[in-house]
């Protein structure tokens, strides 16, 4: 059975925030005129550098890392490995299934919202509660993935095999390597800037779990529109910034540990809200996947599993 990840309903939610996000700062500000509004700063023009360690040729581990090619191909190789890997767990219903053995957990915080380029309190204090009653984190595999179980482990409708990894040096910023000491490395690796990311095409959607079309979305809500040009004109995702940190035991090639950090800078300009014409929003959104996931989260109700040990 086909099993959801939070983030598979997050489209849609990241739509009502927008809409929201427009209505209700500008509510705020016209109602509480006193309020002061703090200018901030938009992330969407900086350049794509690397926020991570430089590569430095050398052996870590007992493997030999001579190019950051390498360190790329050797991430795909313990990918492919780990996700063959699988562990027993029961349902709350008290079956037993064969899911991956790294499973992980999803948290998702939308800051940085802003309305005509400034933010207010009062929104910032919003939003929390909204993503909180929204954004329900699922399980699955190592990212970026669709399922927990290995035998529907698809994403873009069936397109994406997610069961290998699909990353190709050239998609990659920057990545290093440290010596643990103790038969383990830990690897890092930041993928190139991407606008608009869809699963297994470009370097963030082949390396995230990206949030793929959200500008087909944005253009079906009928309450928003546009007063000049249309959504694909005014609306920019921008993917950048974002990290993997891995954890890897050189003996059997095997991910022990897994951070995936994904950030993106979301503008809207000349939108219709209503009443509301020719307004701009922003916002910012950090995903993050981790592995493996604790056992009381995945016992939590919106999951329901234990690790048959």
């Amino acid at each position: 059975m086909k099993r959801k990840s939070g983030l598979s309903k997050f489209n849609g939610f990241l739509a009502i925030v927008l809409v929201i996000c427009v209505v209700v700062t500008a509510f705020v500000i016209n109602k509480y005129p006193k309020i002061e509004d703090a200018s901030a700063a938009d992330g969407s023009n900086t350049q794509d550098v690397a926020v991570i360690d430089e590569f430095k040729a050398g052996t870590y581990g007992g493997k030999e890392f001579k190019t950051q090619e390498d360190v790329v191909n050797y991430y795909k190789e313990c990918y492919d490995y780990t996700k063959t890997l699988t562990a027993e767990y029961k349902t709350d219903s008290g079956e037993t299934h064969s899911y991956y053995k790294m499973l992980g957990t999803e948290t998702l915080d939308v800051n940085n919202l802003l309305v005509e380029g400034k933010s207010n309190d009062i929104i910032n204090k919003l939003v929390p509660g909204i993503v909180g009653g929204l954004f329900k984190g699922g399980t699955n595999g190592l990212s970026p993935s669709g399922n927990r179980d290995p035998k529907g482990d698809t994403r873009d409708d069936g397109k994406m095999d997610c069961t290998k990894s699909l990353l190709k040096p050239d998609d990659i910023l920057a990545a290093n390597v440290k010596d643990n000491g103790d038969g383990t490395i830990t690897m890092t690796i930041q993928p190139k800037e991407t606008i608009l990311s869809m699963p297994g095409k470009d370097p963030q959607g082949r390396f995230f779990n990206s949030l793929g079309d959200i500008s087909s979305v944005v253009n079906s809500i009928s309450v928003l529109s546009f007063s000049q040009g249309t959504v694909d004109d005014n609306f920019v995702v921008d993917y950048k910034g974002g990290t993997g940190v891995f954890v890897i035991d050189t003996k059997t090639n095997e991910i022990t540990k897994a951070d995936y950090t994904m950030l993106v800078h979301i503008d809207v300009k000349h939108a219709n809200v209503t009443v509301l014409k020719d307004k701009s929003a922003s916002l910012d959104i950090t995903y993050k996947c981790q592995y493996p996931a604790s056992d009381d989260y995945l016992a939590g109700k919106n999951i329901g599993l234990t690790r048959v040990k």
